[in-house]
């Protein structure tokens, strides 16, 4: 299997797994929503639906490169949850602080991930 093929399916599966945590563990990301942003509950289920969404778009070819830069704006969009998650020392989560200064680099990487997968190659799938 290619590097390619394999990292789509590991991106799509990785989106998907992490899309349904939100309705199985609601509470862990109500907790990180800053309290400027309204409708906490509401969103966090958006955001997971959108991810499983984005997750599965991302196996076809016809809506792959939409769905890699929908990923890319959800990414951007739920920057400031994880830049309030640091800012509030992790709000009393028991989430250490050099994990969550590691992550913030990790979100560029996701974003250069997505992209990645925009643009067509010799794909398998």
């Amino acid at each position: 299997m290619k590097w390619k093929t394999a990292s789509l399916y590991l991106m799509s599966v990785f989106y998907i797994l992490n899309g349904a945590n939100h309705f199985l563990s609601t509470e862990v990301y109500l907790d990180i929503m800053p309290s400027y942003i309204p409708f906490h509950l509401a969103l966090v289920y958006l955001s997971g639906a959108i991810e499983i969404s984005l997750g599965v778009l991302l196996l076809a070819r016809k809506s792959r490169k939409l769905a890699s830069y929908g990923i890319i704006l959800l990414l951007i969009a739920i920057f400031p949850a994880n830049i309030y998650h640091l800012t509030t020392a992790g709000a009393g989560l028991g989430t250490p602080l050099w994990a969550l200064w590691v992550r913030l680099p990790f979100q560029i990487l996701f974003i250069a991930w997505a992209y990645w997968h925009t643009y067509e190659s010799r794909l398998v799938v």
